[in-house]
């Protein structure tokens, strides 16, 4: 892998802080050195320091606790676990405006979007999708309904993105083997009020307008408001897509010891309405690359409402008692047709999957926790304990069995109108009660040694009912425990090595729209070990992690070796690699932030049926799983109001299909920055996207022929006030 990701330079509104940067040559040891070598150049008297005065908000942030990797408070430093903070501030002025493009700078978190998915599917340590890679939002997930999750999307409104990788499960329940990724809005803050607008403007008549305000209305009172409208052209021929997002939350501070805060989350978007573009004889074509094979009458949208009523009770400094009640909704509606094949003889491209479908979902539940904090045989312990329940309701509407097509010219393309013979009703409807039991616990030895264990019990139980036809009703109950066992080994304050044993569970599909091809089987189960080192370079310089891991996924379905015909639940699937991420002062203005993720992902028991025969796919690669991954971003100050920033984004090759007959090679995307501190509260600067202009597939379909293009070329002017 010889080529890394970037994206623009992050600060914060902080006080500067100092760093002391004993030259180039040494920092870069620091960084990849073993521990003894610090010790060694801290005493090499021939080394100048260099004084640096600079806002340096490192994003490897491992000294600062997160919610996202342990409910106990811990820093990653203290956490058996692979943890990430990306900051929002840094995601902003990267120019990342959705979820997905700021996730996907983290160290091995690839994007696989697609409209159908609500745009927002991701894949970590070699699983992808809803089902193994878990999207939450302020620490509650959103269950996702037939593999869609449409909410959040827009960062505006961010103050920072956790990222844990790896198992999951143990935290938030099934579908996170892969990861969890944990979207922190902005919150009430005890300060002055401050107000924040954004203005920009782009290519493709891309525009967006966006605001902020928040600080302390009285001595009880504090608020918190962001809206941010966006809209663009696209660069593809009915390319539009329109969003809108809104939030809002107050606390109320009945006493230092009880806090409630209550808010509110909401977005509507109508996306493009764009599924990708066929290859034509093998080959993307510059005659349709920026085509829309889509009807003309077609559409996506998406309305989402989060709300939130949060309790915090510290009676004294040894308990801590939390609690969520919540209500989550989401409707969604697509009419597409989503799959374009060409064919070489007829040169016309057949459209297929003609569908209209419709989810309306309301999820309520609760969330509660308390943590002690007490000795315990003259050691210091922390525990916690907690339940989570809740009901999610699903209704599927849809125009199935209809399943249209028609066939049109691709270079002289008329794109038609959705006509449907089957009508549009409700189809099925399913109700899903959970609860689940979970306790976490830190004890440490010492001041060096400590022990880090959870655990979680769940219990789901689906009925479904299919509305056209009662026959087909079903219900399924699904029981499972999940844990995580970590050992910390802390040298000092800076540094930690740690070592980890998890347990998983991943839903076949979506655990809430389960359908009767599924009741026979259970979830899928995983376990992963994992060993790693962090360390917190000294004064600010910045950070480094390092971690190796293996994960095991079983209870696949996978085809009968003594009877093709049929379908087992002994499948596995295995993926193993290690990670590393840099963020590191090169001078005193000059800032690198790098990471780079290097995986083996494997089917190491699946069966196919390929023209009447079973085929064994163990050995393969599982289809749309890159196994290189890296991000790379160079900040320089280069005149005191001035700021410029490069980033490289890298993708590897990722398989077609099981029997990896075919695969699409990796793709390497550019871009750059540069901004201007007009004055104490204005911020100007011009960023463009993919400088090189790649033509690449950010995700594909159709056995590969169909490429979902990320954007072309692209540029942006914003202006940023403060008042």
């Amino acid at each position: 892998m010889n080529q890394l990701q970037a994206s623009p330079a992050r600060g914060r509104a902080d006080a500067p802080r100092r760093a002391r940067l004993s030259g180039i040559p040494l920092a870069l040891g620091l960084a990849f050195g073993p521990s003894v070598a610090f010790a060694q150049a801290a005493g090499n008297q021939s080394l100048t320091p260099v004084q640096v005065e600079a806002d340096r908000h490192t994003r490897l942030a491992i000294d600062e606790t997160t919610q996202t990797g342990s409910r106990l408070g811990l820093t990653p430093l203290e956490t058996p676990a692979s943890i990430e903070v990306l900051n929002g501030d840094t995601i902003r002025a990267r120019g990342d405006v959705s979820v997905v493009e700021a996730a996907t700078r983290a160290t091995g978190i690839t994007g696989a979007p697609a409209p159908g998915n609500g745009g927002s599917a991701m894949a970590a340590r070699g699983f992808t999708g809803h089902g193994s890679v878990m999207q939450l939002f302020d620490g509650t997930r959103m269950y996702a309904g037939a593999g869609t999750v449409s909410f959040p999307f827009d960062t505006w409104s961010v103050d920072r993105i956790e990222v844990l990788r790896g198992a999951a499960s143990v935290m938030y329940g099934e579908g996170a083997i892969g990861g969890a990724i944990n979207v922190v809005p902005k919150k009430p803050t005890r300060g002055p009020i401050q107000n924040q607008a954004l203005l920009t403007l782009g290519s493709d008549a891309t525009r967006q307008v966006a605001f902020g305000s928040g600080g302390a209305i009285n001595d009880k009172l504090s608020y918190r408001f962001d809206i941010s409208h966006r809209q663009t052209d696209g660069f593809m021929q009915r390319g539009q897509a329109e969003s809108l997002a809104v939030g809002a939350a107050v606390r109320l501070d009945v006493s230092p010891q009880l806090q409630f805060t209550l808010s509110h989350d909401e977005g509507k978007q109508s996306p493009q309405r764009y599924f990708g573009v066929p290859l034509i004889d093998g080959r993307l074509s510059s005659q349709t690359v920026r085509q829309n094979y889509n009807l003309d009458d077609s559409e996506i949208k998406y309305h989402d409402k989060w709300t939130r009523l949060d309790a915090q009770w510290t009676p004294n400094d040894s308990v801590t008692v939390r609690n969520q009640l919540y209500r989550l909704e989401s409707k969604r509606h697509w009419r597409d047709s989503e799959t374009y094949t060409y064919n070489a003889t007829t040169r016309r491209v057949t459209r297929g999957d003609y569908l209209e479908i419709g989810h309306d979902q309301e999820q309520i539940g609760n969330r509660t926790d308390a943590t002690f904090r007490h000795g315990l045989f003259g050691m210091a312990n922390q525990v916690l304990v907690g339940f989570d329940v809740n009901r999610i309701d699903f209704l599927n509407s849809s125009d199935t069995p209809y399943g249209g097509r028609s066939v049109v010219d691709p270079f002289n393309f008329s794109p038609g109108y959705y006509a449907s013979p089957v009508a549009y009703l409700p189809r099925y409807k399913t109700r899903t009660n959970t609860y689940a039991f979970f306790a976490e616990d830190k004890l440490a030895f010492n001041q060096q040694w400590s022990l880090v264990g959870s655990l979680r019990w769940d219990h789901a139980k689906i009925a479904r009912v299919d509305m056209q036809n009662a026959a087909n009703n079903l219900g399924k109950t699904f029981e499972y425990a999940t844990g995580r066992l970590g050992v910390v080994y802390a040298p000092d304050a800076s540094q930690s090595f740690y070592a980890q044993v998890a347990r998983a569970a991943d839903p076949l599909t979506s655990l809430i729209s389960t359908s009767a091809t599924q009741v026979p089987f259970e979830l899928s189960t995983g376990k992963q070990v994992e060993v790693g080192y962090k360390r917190q370079l000294a004064d600010n310089r910045g950070a480094w992690t390092v971690a190796a891991y293996r994960i095991e996924k079983n209870k696949l379905l996978s085809r009968d070796a003594s009877d093709p015909s049929k379908t087992q639940q002994v499948g596995q699937q295995s993926s193993e690699g290690i990670e590393a991420t840099l963020d590191l002062a090169l001078t005193p203005t000059l800032n690198l932030e790098a990471n780079v993720a290097k995986l083996r992902a494997r089917y190491d028991d699946f069966n196919e049926v390929v023209g009447g025969k079973l085929v064994s796919r163990a050995g393969n690669t599982p289809t749309g799983v890159p196994e290189e991954a890296a991000n790379l971003w160079l900040n320089w100050r280069f005149l005191p109001k001035w700021e410029a920033a490069f980033g490289v984004r890298y993708v590897g090759p990722r398989q077609v299909d099981a029997a990896n007959t075919r695969k699409i090679g990796s793709y390497t995307v550019a871009d750059a920055s540069v901004s201007w501190q007009a004055n104490p509260t204005l911020k100007l600067a011009l960023r463009a996207y993919n400088l090189a202009d790649r033509r690449y597939p950010v995700s594909f379909s159709n056995s590969g022929n169909q490429w979902l293009l990320g954007r072309p070329r692209s540029f942006e002017l914003s202006a940023l006030v403060d008042f």
